[in-house]
């Protein structure tokens, strides 16, 4: 069942908060609560996705795209996500999550995400593939940052996510059906 309730807690929380640059980090904290284990008493890692995207939404508001969907009547859809899985998040506890626009192509934003223990280790890693979408399809994020800032910002992408988008350019679609 998707976190509603924790999902209105985000927004009541953050709904005073500055307003950040479209690739300005949001900080937020979590914790790992009993319905979000798998049987090893661990954060789940379908649960962890589901997280993100508490941290997402608020990025969003706080950079201005919530506001500029609405304007536009321009919806948002995930259209690939790349995530490492380094330390296990246990029951109750506390962790830092950092949420941040990191670049975008001539189709989609990338975003990404971590989650960070008290302790100060990376607990895992995502970037996820973004698009805006209207119903035509999918919205030039340069149209989306432009409706948001006035201008659009020069930005380089990193060179290990040009990688992964290389690599997901040689991966069959549909997939292989034995």
């Amino acid at each position: 069942m998707y976190p509603v309730l924790r999902f209105t807690k985000e927004f009541i929380k953050f709904r005073n908060a500055p307003a950040l640059p479209f690739d300005g980090t949001h900080v937020s904290h979590h914790m790992c609560l009993p319905w979000d284990i798998d049987l090893w008493m661990e954060l789940n890692n379908g649960r962890t996705l589901t997280l993100y995207d508490l941290g997402r939404m608020i990025l969003a508001k706080r950079a201005g795209l919530l506001g500029a969907m609405k304007r536009n009547r321009w919806g948002m859809t995930m259209a690939g996500a790349c995530v490492r899985y380094r330390r296990r998040i246990r029951v109750f506890e506390v962790i830092e999550m950092r949420s941040r626009a990191v670049c975008w192509d001539n189709r989609f934003i990338y975003i990404e995400q971590s989650m960070w223990k008290s302790d100060g280790e990376c607990a895992n890693h995502i970037v996820y593939r973004t698009a805006v979408t209207d119903r035509n399809g999918i919205v030039a994020p340069e149209t989306v940052i432009r409706d948001i800032m006035v201008t659009v910002p020069e930005v380089k992408t990193p060179e290990w996510i040009a990688t992964w988008i290389a690599a997901e350019g040689q991966r069959p679609w549909p997939p292989m059906q034995d």
